[in-house]
């Protein structure tokens, strides 16, 4: 049987860009090479195309892929020439220009197979808004918010805040993912600088009652017939899950699965699958919840291209279902061809 191309995107414009290196790294590692060949293509900051290594057979662990750092500009291609024939790609990339369905209609128009959700709901996941917008319609529960849209009146924002919900507050850029420009605001004086901070990364802000509760991961798979995991705990030994404890010290720990009763798990994994069918979900995503003492459940957010590290929650949880990493990926891109050629059968 001949090989299929799997083509590596990686890096990308969004300040999640490291994470993406992280995870097409042990990607590049852990692939089937019985079954793939892997190319691998680094966009750089500015949103340039360079060509890095191909391998056809399994790295080693001293193996690193091109960074913003070590960057080779003669390698530069036009973005259309990573085009194969029998390929399929997996675009790990993480935050705007990359799962927000930017790369997704790159690639569709393209005519190439990817990995993940598609054009639509890519977009709609990716912002927190839209996302609490389109689940409210199905009853899935979520933590009270207030938004903010840059031109608005700050202080008439901060006002309404602090009328409709309690410190502390949340501040969330609504277009990133990773903890990245979020942070907790105590008081009044704290949430201005929280709004100016996620400014930096969008115009448009979510702001969230903070709440006492426990960070449980649900993992999903599938494009008709969906499969979700036992729930994962994030243990925390750090006061704030920020990108720096997730990414730079690796200061967590996972429950995997999370000790929670089995009516809070069959819940979770329930609003978890209607989630993802509400907003269209192809693939993969990994869906996160808060746990309150008081058992109430909260769907937190929707991440359609989940960290895929070798330490990320969303393999982990697939591994603790029986389903081991390098199988993961190989499933992965099997639903990446099945939902393409059912995209171009509807092309009558």
């Amino acid at each position: 049987m001949s090989k299929k191309t799997l083509i590596l995107l990686y890096g990308g414009r969004s300040a999640e860009r490291e994470v993406s290196v992280l995870s097409a790294e042990s990607v590049m590692r852990a692939v089937d090479y019985n079954k793939f060949t892997v190319k691998t293509y680094f966009i750089t900051q500015a949103g340039d195309f360079i060509k890095t290594q191909e391998f056809t057979s399994q790295p080693s662990e001293a193996e690193k892929l091109m960074t913003n750092a070590t960057v080779v500009a003669s390698q530069a291609v036009r973005p259309s020439d990573i085009y194969e024939e029998n390929a399929i790609v997996f675009p790990v990339l993480h935050g705007p220009m990359g799962e927000d369905g930017s790369i997704q209609g790159f690639l569709e128009v393209l005519c190439l197979p990817y990995v993940g959700t598609n054009v639509l709901s890519s977009s709609v996941a990716m912002d927190k808004i839209t996302t609490k917008h389109v689940l409210e319609s199905t009853g899935v529960p979520q933590v009270a918010y207030v938004t903010y849209m840059e031109g608005q009146d700050m202080a008439e924002a901060i006002s309404q805040t602090e009328q409709k919900l309690a410190y502390p507050v949340f501040v969330k850029p609504a277009n990133m993912g990773s903890s990245v420009g979020i942070s907790k605001a105590e008081n009044g004086e704290e949430l201005c600088a929280a709004l100016e901070l996620a400014l930096k990364y969008d115009s448009r802000i979510l702001i969230e009652q903070g709440v006492v509760a426990r960070e449980i991961e649900v993992g999903i798979l599938g494009n008709s017939q969906i499969k979700t995991t036992q729930p994962g705990e994030v243990v925390k030994d750090v006061a704030f899950y920020d990108y720096e404890a997730k990414y730079i010290d690796n200061k967590i720990t996972m429950d995997i699965p999370a000790k929670v009763s089995e009516e809070v798990m069959t819940k979770m994994r329930t609003y978890a699958e209607t989630a993802f069918r509400a907003l269209g979900g192809c693939g993969l995503s990994r869906c996160d919840f808060f746990l309150t003492e008081s058992g109430e459940i909260y769907l937190n957010e929707l991440n359609t291209m989940p960290g895929f590290t070798q330490w990320s929650m969303y393999p982990l949880l697939w591994e603790n279902m029986g389903l081991p990493y390098k199988e993961l990926i190989t499933e992965l891109a099997r639903l990446a061809q099945e939902v393409f050629d059912k995209r171009e059968s509807h092309l009558l």
